[in-house]
């Protein structure tokens, strides 16, 4: 019982034993194993050296691990990071042929593809090659899904490095915030035109969080099994006179403006409209599962409390970060 109690303070305080570190579907095993958010188990014998990335996170993290020479391939929006500009491009919608040709030794994805396009998992699977599908939805999983990385590609200690950077800076803003006061209570908004947030427990309010900032949309229900939680417009107003600041993602699928969140009918009675406290935050920043969190958080903070969030802060934050000459900013 004490075991499994430790084990649960793991996760929640992000102090999770590399040999139990396990979340989820998702899981960090003992002797070499893996587990992916799809429940495939993996023994890695030995380090892959010609991964394909299809999803943007995996490429981006498995740069920062230094294992950029292992990539054999990446999605075509990967090619913005400095360390995948010359890598073969490749997209779900290719034919099982191309991707043979490439001679992958694994392929990673992310539970969208690993659904949306079974039926080319299935002939991984028939030629040999392995694929692992890994998202994580909350910071103690993105931990275990940084290990994982660094177990598939030889990382491991880089891996244990990238958790210890990502710990202090998240230590820092915490520090940083405590000062903050009185705190903002803050609408983060995901979705905007069909009013949805984040789930409590996500990447993205993690950030909030350690920025200082109060979740608006605590009693949110979630959209399937995602993030992304359900708010809806008339709960919303019923909060406005609480809602100091709102805070929109903008991302590939989400392109809200300023202009458009303050001319939105009946938002004129939230404070924050009142107020002209709404900002726009990047996905890259805030919703995805590298150590750019870093950057989410402190954009957030300079946002919400920019006498304590300052350039000093953001040096203080991202101090050992290191992750800008990979992520091609």
């Amino acid at each position: 019982m004490k075991t499994l109690v430790a084990f649960l303070l793991g996760c929640v305080l992000l102090l999770i034993p590399p040999a139990l570190a396990q979340c989820s579907d998702m899981a960090f095993l003992p002797d070499g194993a893996i587990r992916d958010s799809a429940g495939r188990m993996l023994d890695v014998k030995a380090p892959y050296t010609r991964v394909i990335s299809l999803y943007s996170a995996h490429t981006e993290n498995l740069l920062s691990l230094g294992a950029g020479e292992h990539l054999a391939g990446v999605a075509k929006s990967d090619t913005r990071l400095a360390g995948a500009k010359d890598k073969p491009v490749f997209a779900a919608s290719d034919g099982i042929e191309r991707f043979l040709a490439a001679k992958p030794g694994l392929v990673l994805v992310r539970p969208m593809l690993d659904r949306g396009y079974a039926p080319l998992m299935e002939e991984f699977a028939r030629f040999g090659v392995p694929v692992v599908s890994l998202q994580p939805n909350s910071v103690g999983e993105m931990l275990v899904y940084w290990r994982i990385l660094g177990r598939l590609t030889g990382r491991d200690s880089e891996a244990e490095d990238m958790v210890r950077r990502f710990e202090a800076g998240c230590a820092a803003a915490r520090d940083i915030s405590s000062r903050a006061f009185p705190r903002k209570t803050v609408y983060m908004d995901a979705v905007h035109d069909k009013h949805k947030t984040f789930l409590p427990g996500s990447v993205t309010l993690f950030a909030l969080e350690c920025a200082g900032g109060i979740n608006a949309a605590a009693d949110a229900e979630q959209v399937r099994d995602t993030n992304i939680a359900y708010y809806g417009k008339e709960r919303l107003l019923a909060r406005a006179e609480e809602i100091d600041v709102i805070l929109a993602q903008t991302g590939t699928m989400n392109r809200p403006t300023v202009e458009g969140i303050l001319a939105e009918p009946g938002y004129s009675v939230i404070k924050a409209v009142r107020e002209n406290q709404v900002y726009l935050v990047k996905e890259e920043l805030v919703s995805r599962p590298t150590l750019r969190l870093l950057e989410g958080i402190w954009e957030i903070g300079h946002v919400l409390y920019p006498e304590l969030f300052d350039a000093a802060a953001r040096t203080r934050i991202r101090g050992a970060d290191g992750t800008e000459s990979g992520n091609g900013r």
